[in-house]
This record gives C-alpha cells, structure tokens and sequence, in this order.
C-alpha cells in the first residue's frame, strides 16, 4: 500500500466506548433484566462523564436494549416469554437458511468451523461450568451462520446478538446435564456431516423449541 494511502487507526468515541462496554455488561449479564442504571455510578466506574453516558444510554434506548421509564429513569430491558419466543423463532429462520446454503457444497468446511465450539462446549460441560457451555453455544450458532456465505444472513444473526445473549445467560441455570446441550449441538454437525437437509432442519428447530420450552418453564413462579 503508497505511503500516502496510509491512515491512522480509527478512534473510538466517548460515546461509542459507553455504548459498547453497557452492551457487552447486558450480554455478560453483569447488568440483568430489569436493574435501573444509576448515571453517578455507572459514569464513576466508566471514567466519564454523565453528558457521553447519557447520549450512550439513549442509542441503546433506541436499540430496545434499555427502556427509559419518565419520572422513574432508566432500566435494562426485560424480555417477555412473547420476546423470547420471536427471538429463537427469528434465529431459527435465519439457521434454517444457513443449514441449505452450507449443504450445498460447504458441509465439510462448516463441520470444521463448527467443530471447535463443540470441542469447547465438551471441555466446559465436564468442568461443569454453565457459563463455559453457553459461550460455546453462541459461538457455534454464529458460525454456522457465518459458514452460509450470505452477508444478508450474517447481517440479520448479528441484530440479535445481545438479545440471543441474554437468552443464553438466563439458560444457564435450566440444564442439570449440561451433556444434554453438548449432544444437542453435536448432532446438528452429524446431520451437516451427513448431509441430510431435513434432518438437520428438525434437530435445529427441536433445539430451539427446547430452549424456549426452558425459558419459559422457568419463569413460571412456584406453586405457594
């Protein structure tokens, strides 16, 4: 490259580090549905001040990540069962779509893309670590999505990232077995291995029905 095409790094700005650092705390769930956000804390933690705070926290308002409540302030948004369930029914359009386009002539790569989120969901599940589980999951799903080649696709699948994220946290918690989850995943890739379509198709929407089933199940209070 000419010297004079050279450019220096793009710097991020005060608002966009806020911006991205509340969003990785929603995802991480190191800020969980429903907690209100103090502005003194958060921008005394975060080293800035509350102008750039308060114009980070109104773009993710505006993303649906945080909800603005007049006299009462700012909270990070709860998701509804009716929210989950459109989640995991977008996410399972999108992967369905993934599934045909990586059948047709991109199984072999797309099982070795994958292979290493199953080889981590594996080490995670026998030292039991949900957290490690659940990383490894949003990872296989990304790249499955990834390994389809379609930019709409990708694109699509990267709108729902916290969202999916704060789904997986929630997870965490409904799984004795965390086996149970490796296997769900390991036999999606034996489906894409095999090439057949439909079966991949039926275990990826089972997957996802299961984990709404999960959610679901879990927010019902007990019975007094």
């Amino acid at each position: 490259m000419p010297v004079g095409e050279l450019r220096p790094p793009k710097r991020q700005s005060t608002v966009d580090y806020v911006a991205e650092a509340l969003r990785g705390a929603i995802m991480a769930g190191g800020l969980q549905q429903g907690e209100q956000l103090g502005e003194t804390e958060l921008a005394e933690r975060l080293d800035v001040s509350r102008g750039p705070l308060r114009e980070a926290m109104q773009r993710l308002v505006a993303e649906g990540l945080l909800e603005a409540v007049r006299n009462r302030g700012v909270f990070v948004t709860e998701l509804s069962t009716a929210d989950v369930e459109d989640i995991y029914r977008t996410r399972s359009a999108i992967e369905r779509g993934a599934l045909e386009l990586v059948m047709d002539g991109r199984r072999e790569e797309t099982v070795r893309a994958l292979t290493p989120s199953i080889t981590a969901m594996r080490t995670a599940a026998r030292r039991g670590s949900a957290p490690g589980v659940s990383d490894a999951d949003h990872t296989f799903h990304e790249e499955l999505v990834a390994c389809s080649g379609s930019l709409r696709l990708i694109r699509a699948m990267r709108t729902l990232v916290v969202e999916t994220r704060m789904c997986l946290g929630e997870l965490e918690t409904t799984y004795p077995d965390l086996g149970s989850q490796v296997r769900e995943h390991e036999e999606i890739v034996e489906a894409i291995g095999e090439g057949t379509l439909e079966r991949a198709k039926e275990l990826l929407v089972a997957h996802m029905d299961d984990a709404v089933q999960r959610l679901a199940a879990k927010r019902v209070p007990p019975a007094s």
